[in-house]
């Protein structure tokens, strides 16, 4: 049986990955000024940020219904079955809208949806566990279980350098943001349940890189605490600052005592950074399946 995994760009696959993988991954729009754009296609990221910094009206969207059963239809007419994972339910609603067309007729048992709450870098890790479980023969539902069922081995946190885009998104008021930029506060984020959520609230992005060191430390030691190394998957992710990226990769990989080439690196989507803005850093420890 031969089946055929496809994710959306907030998995933060490179164009290269992509083409490498011949990964098929659905575009997600961002609406700037009532205009659809697309990562990688019809803005730069340089373009992007300058929009994110000089305009209001920037926002997430989702592709349309359309385009996601065109793309099913072309894909099934070369495999049986297509494993999909989208972005966390809890997070966009392309993962409902994309299960919903899952059961009309002409996709059920051919279109398997799965929903294992992740985002970014460790959605990235669910896609190729996917892809390994293909290779050892699994099928399209049982690749969807073993995922979901291994949801939540996963940890993300993320700090983000200003509170304006939280802000704008409606996830902190305006007098909160305010007094967090006035006392430098740098909120720390967690991914729990699928959901977005506060970790903790910091002094200065010293101590929010520390905080979340020491939270995959702590995972490690605690949720993780069964698995060796080779068995984690351990990466740092960022939005428009890769100097600073690479800087905190390498405290990564001194605190938890790992080789630096052992963390992957990787740009947030222009999605996410709608959300949280530039400057943000990410760090992230996941179980794998894949060898």
């Amino acid at each position: 049986m031969k089946i055929c995994v496809i994710t959306d760009q907030n998995a933060g696959f490179t164009l290269d990955e992509i083409k490498q993988l011949n990964l098929p991954v659905v575009r997600m729009p961002i609406v700037i000024d009532d205009k659809d754009y697309f990562q990688n296609y019809t803005i730069t990221e340089d373009e992007f940020y300058n929009k994110l910094a000089t305009t209001e009206n920037v926002k997430t969207s989702q592709p349309s219904p359309g385009e996601i059963m065109n793309m099913w239809d072309k894909l099934l007419k070369e495999y049986d079955q297509i494993v999909h994972i989208p972005m966390s339910s809890s997070l966009s609603e392309g993962c409902m809208t994309a299960e919903g067309l899952a059961k009309d007729d002409q996709f059920k048992d051919k279109v398997f949806v799965v929903d294992n709450h992740r985002i970014s870098v460790t959605l990235k890790s669910a896609v190729r566990d996917a892809m390994y479980l293909a290779k050892q023969g699994y099928d399209g539902n049982k690749i969807k279980s073993i995922l979901e069922e291994e949801s939540f081995n996963s940890s993300i946190y993320i700090m983000v350098n200003t509170l304006k885009y939280l802000k704008r998104g409606g996830r902190v008021t305006p007098a909160a943001a305010a007094l967090g930029e006035a006392l430098h506060l740098k909120p720390v984020l967690t991914i729990l349940g699928g959901k977005l959520d506060a970790y903790k609230k910091v002094l200065g992005t010293k101590k929010a890189k520390s905080v979340m060191i020491d939270a995959v430390i702590n995972d490690r030691k605690t949720k993780f605490k069964n698995l060796k190394d080779d068995e984690l998957v351990y990466a740092v992710a960022y939005t428009y600052d890769e100097q600073a990226a690479s800087m905190f990769k390498h405290e990564v990989a001194n605190k938890l005592n790992i080789n630096e080439e052992d963390i992957e690196m990787n740009p947030l989507s222009y999605s996410i950074a709608t959300h949280i803005g530039p400057g943000a850093l990410a760090v992230t420890i996941s179980k794998k399946l894949y060898k």
